[in-house]
C-alpha cells in the first residue's frame, strides 16, 4: 500500500444504498409442534441487504454482496434468546429465527478496516403481524395469517462516506451497486410514516424504486415547511401575548 492511499480525498462524499428490516411468516400448527418451544408462531429473518432485489426472486433486497466494504453486522436479540448478540462476519448479513413476540433489534454495521469509520448503529422493531393503517398491533388467526402470507418490514437507508480514504475509494469504485428500478414495478414496503403506501404494498413481495425515494424526500420537505409555518405562528402568538401582558402591566400601574 502506497501512502497516497491513506490519504483522505477532501470534498469527496460516495455512499452505498441499504435496506434493513425483516420478513417474517407464519407456523403451521405441526411446524409449532415440532419446535423446541412450541409457543413460537412465527419463523422470521431479520437482516441488513444491498437495496436492489434480485430479478425473479421473492426476497427482498441482496441483489449485492455488501462484504467488500461491511466486515459484520451484530443482531442484538432479545435477551430470552440463547446467545442474544449474534455477530455475523459473512454475507448473507442476517438472523433467522423462530419466536412469538415482537421487540427492538439494535443492529450494528462494522466496516472493514480500509474504511477507518466508525460502528453504524439502527434500530429495527421486529414485526411478525400484519400492517394495519393505524399501526394498531393486530394478531389474526392462524389460518388467516398463513394466507395472507409473509409480512414485511424494511427500511431504506443510504451510508455515506464522507472524504474517503483513497484506497477505500477505489475498493467502493470497483464494486459499483445494482441500483434499485426507476419506477414501480412490484408492491412497495409499507411504512407508517406513509399511511398512504397501505394499499400499494398488498400484492407480493415488495421492492424499493427510486420514486418511492424521491416521494419521501417531497414529503419531508412538505414536513419541514410546516413545521417552518407552525414556528412563525407560535412566535407571532407569543409577541402577541407578551404585549398584551406589557399593556396589563401598564394599565395597573396607570390606576394605582
Amino acid at each position: 500500500m502506497s501512502s497516497s492511499d491513506r490519504v483522505r480525498v477532501r470534498g469527496l462524499s460516495i455512499y452505498r444504498p441499504i435496506i434493513y428490516g425483516n420478513t417474517a411468516v407464519a407456523l403451521t400448527q405441526k411446524e409449532r409442534d415440532a419446535l423446541p418451544s412450541p409457543d413460537h408462531t412465527h419463523r422470521w429473518t431479520v437482516a441488513v441487504r444491498s437495496a436492489a432485489s434480485p430479478q425473479n426472486s421473492d426476497q427482498v433486497g441482496g441483489a449485492d454482496d455488501l462484504s467488500y466494504f461491511i466486515k459484520r453486522v451484530t443482531f442484538k436479540l432479545h435477551d430470552t434468546y440463547p446467545s442474544p448478540t449474534r455477530n455475523i462476519d459473512k454475507p448473507p448479513f442476517e438472523v433467522t429465527e423462530t419466536g412469538w413476540g415482537e421487540f427492538e433489534i439494535i443492529i450494528r454495521i462494522t466496516f472493514i478496516q480500509e474504511a477507518a469509520e466508525k460502528t453504524m448503529t439502527l434500530l429495527h422493531h421486529l414485526k411478525l403481524h400484519p400492517w394495519t393503517v393505524s399501526g394498531e398491533p393486530e394478531i389474526p388467526p392462524l389460518d388467516v395469517a398463513l394466507k395472507a402470507g409473509p409480512v414485511h418490514s424494511w427500511q431504506y437507508d443510504e451510508i455515506v462516506f464522507n472524504d474517503p480514504f483513497q484506497n477505500f475509494l477505489n475498493l467502493l469504485t470497483a464494486h459499483p451497486p445494482t441500483m434499485i428500478p426507476k419506477a414501480k414495478r412490484k408492491p412497495i414496503p409499507f411504512h407508517l410514516a406513509n399511511p398512504g403506501s397501505f394499499e400499494e404494498s398488498k400484492g407480493g413481495t415488495p421492492e424499493f424504486h427510486a420514486g418511492m425515494i424521491a416521494e419521501e424526500a417531497d414529503r419531508l420537505d412538505e414536513a419541514r415547511k410546516k413545521i417552518i409555518a407552525e414556528t412563525e405562528r407560535l412566535r407571532n402568538e407569543l409577541i402577541q401575548k407578551e404585549a398584551e401582558l406589557e399593556k396589563a402591566k401598564k394599565q395597573l400601574a396607570d390606576s394605582a
